[in-house]
């Protein structure tokens, strides 16, 4: 029986049930003025709405209707159903649909970015023209149809005089007309809704049909599988769209990447690719939502582009390859450069100076390299030959020859300047030592009155005046305020949580929360940890191979310094148990009303909980002042039924 004072439960299904019905209505505006020519938003964004409503309800009605036309035209039934496509926004969920989707070859054909149109024939001789409308039944626009360039009346190839049925295609308007004549419109597509739909039919012969399907109602068809389709539009003079078969659902991953560069030199927009097998399936072509066939999109966030050179970004001891390429714009902003992570990722991808790749940029991710196209198709147009990428050998700072393994290029020596900085600086970062300014960081240094994260515990009032008065102001034996500010703020944070400890000593790829994974993996002390192996760690869930291995070589490289601070009781460690918000983890987003984020993630730290910056899985609670909004966050939250609270909330949780 269900537990009826379950309240936290209860909350989650009233923020599912909230956010569905809110889904669910947007949705259905959109489609709305997507159908009706005056699209509000991106394809992109559209699917996102639409991929998270299918995640929290499948089965919500909206999900199996189309959108419908303004009523300004006579009404038509169909020949084809026009229903929705199942989608993949990206080669994940493609080769995750190929692998229950097994065929000999995948026949790949553009997905163009315009609107539905069937052309009904009777006897080889157009009688009617119908638009996408609810998927069942459209608008009757036969006199705009005519006007459209790529609309054929009467069928003149080989044995189509007695054809009766339907062919169906995509009204486009290309973009040399939309910038000669329809610039005022956002996009063609919506210059193209706009036209086609128009009462007095004006316009209508800027327009062009672009056709890829048909369907013989009366007789046998006169093609037997989808190329045969094709052949047959071409032959009776139809524009269709160009047809790729693929020997592999890999192939289609590499002949779109190749269609993504080319993309922006067509004279029309196309948003991803239609993916489907030889064999004509009525069946399925039937249904609402066919499943044989699939939209494989392109997304805002993904792009190809060539890569020119490659820089090397020093963080401490670590060295990151860092590809700069063609501009490419991704979700709305330029982008030129992204990193290639480090060097088994490099040489595993195959990237050199001159590769085709793929960049990418989801959510709020930094641009990575993804992939390299196989195929060029504009190697033609290069002044330059590939060639490989040169490492660095010696290290900036100290010298010492750089260390080459999978996971990293980085300098070992442990005393290089450099790593001593970027490892203090990480250290007052996780100890929340705020006070402690960078440029005096850095005086402090350079003066080598700090050499490591203990002598920041050594300093002294005497030590820290000389960096904050002047000598007149010395000799006059006045006190600097800024001196005692800083002081006071290194001595009043010497308690800290095993995860913020840990952390602090800069351990490659290591932040605050893995850390606490590791705490909350059972090595809940410092003597467990520093005694734990890489097989160990390897078992904790975030952890792979590489990452466990870089955490144990970070841990004894500081085992002595992390003793030593425990030992002197320079540092006290405090039990994660301790604080009422222990084992759960927070990400504020938004504005809050009662204090600065800053202050409030300090609160968590403070009664045992954890940070995180993004929303995941395994996070507990989303803080946010605004938790009804459709922001990125909150719909992430929503899609992993994570708790959404308030400001109020919050602060209620530490009482």
């Amino acid at each position: 029986m269900a537990n009826l004072f379950d309240v936290e439960a209860a909350s989650k299904k009233s923020e599912k049930s909230v956010r569905v019905k809110e889904l669910a209505r947007l949705i259905k505006k959109y489609q709305d003025s997507y159908y009706n020519g005056e699209a509000e938003i991106s394809d992109a964004e559209f699917d996102s709405l639409w991929d998270e409503l299918k995640s929290l309800d499948p089965q919500n009605p909206i999900l199996k209707k189309v959108g419908a036309d303004s009523g300004n035209f006579p009404k038509a039934r169909h020949i084809m159903p026009m229903g929705s496509q199942e989608k993949a926004a990206d080669p994940e969920q493609f080769l995750a649909w190929a692998k229950k989707h097994a065929y000999d070859e995948y026949l790949v054909e553009y997905k163009l970015d315009g609107a539905s149109l069937e052309l009904q024939y009777e006897n080889g001789t157009l009688v009617r023209a119908v638009t996408r409308g609810d998927g069942t039944i459209g608008d009757d626009i036969t006199v705009n149809a005519k006007k459209m360039r790529g609309v054929i009346q009467i069928l003149k190839g080989e044995n189509s005089s007695s054809f009766t049925g339907g062919v169906r295609g995509e009204v486009i308007m290309t973009h040399s007309t939309h910038e000669k004549f329809f610039s005022d419109k956002a996009n063609c597509r919506n210059a193209a809704n706009g036209l086609m739909k128009r009462k007095d039919g004006e316009g209508a012969e800027h327009l062009e049909l672009i056709c890829y399907d048909a369907l013989s109602t009366e007789g046998k068809n006169p093609f037997s599988d989808e190329e045969e389709k094709i052949e047959w539009l071409v032959k009776n003079g139809f524009t269709t769209v160009p047809l790729y078969i693929a020997k592999s659902a890999d192939d289609v991953v590499n002949y779109r990447a190749e269609v993504m560069e080319k993309r922006a030199s067509l004279e029309y927009d196309i948003d991803g690719l239609v993916v489907k097998e030889r064999a004509i399936d009525f069946a399925d072509a039937s249904r609402a939502r066919p499943e044989r066939q699939i939209a494989f999109k392109f997304s805002l966030e993904e792009a190809v582009s060539i890569v020119r050179s490659v820089e090397w970004s020093e963080s401490g001891a670590t060295y990151t390859p860092v590809a700069i390429f063609d501009p490419v714009e991704l979700a709305g902003t330029t982008v030129r450069r992204a990193s290639l992570a480090n060097p088994e990722t490099l040489r595993k991808l195959g990237v050199k100076i001159g590769s085709h790749v793929v960049v990418v940029k989801r959510g709020e991710i930094i641009p990575k390299i993804e992939s390299v196209v196989k195929e060029n198709v504009s190697a033609e147009n290069e002044d330059f030959t590939q060639k490989e990428i040169e490492f660095p050998k010696k290290c900036a700072s100290c010298g010492s020859e750089l260390s080459d393994t999978p996971a990293r290029l980085y300098c070992p020596n442990k005393n290089c300047p450099k790593r001593i900085l970027h490892q203090i600086f990480k250290w007052i970062e996780c100890a929340d030592i705020r006070d402690l300014g960078e440029a005096t960081v850095n005086e402090l240094f350079a003066a080598k009155k700090i050499n490591s994260i203990s002598s920041l515990y050594d300093l002294t009032e005497e030590i820290l005046t000389p960096f904050f008065l002047d000598e007149k102001s010395i000799v006059e034996k006045k006190e600097s305020l800024s001196a005692k500010k800083v002081l006071a703020s290194i001595k009043s944070h010497s308690r800290l949580s095993l995860a913020q400890f840990v952390a602090g000593f800069d351990i490659e790829g290591i932040g605050e929360t893995m850390v606490q994974k590791i705490v909350d993996g059972g090595y809940d002390t410092l003597e467990k940890i520093l005694a734990a192996s890489a097989a160990d760690i390897e078992k904790i869930y975030g952890f792979a191979k590489i990452s466990a291995l870089n955490f144990v070589a970070g841990i004894l490289e500081n085992a002595e310094e992390m003793r030593s601070l425990v030992g002197k009781k320079t540092i006290a460690i405090e039990k994660n148990s301790s604080g009422v918000l222990a084992g759960k983890s927070f990400c504020f987003t938004g504005e809050l009303s009662t204090m600065k984020r800053s202050e409030a993630e300090s609160l968590v730290k403070k009664f045992g909980g954890t940070i995180k910056s993004s929303v995941t899985k395994d996070l507990s609670f989303l803080v946010t002042n605004d938790t009804q909004s459709g922001s990125s966050k909150n719909a992430k939250a929503a899609k992993f039924g994570i708790p959404i609270i308030n400001e109020k909330e919050f602060l209620s949780m530490l009482n």
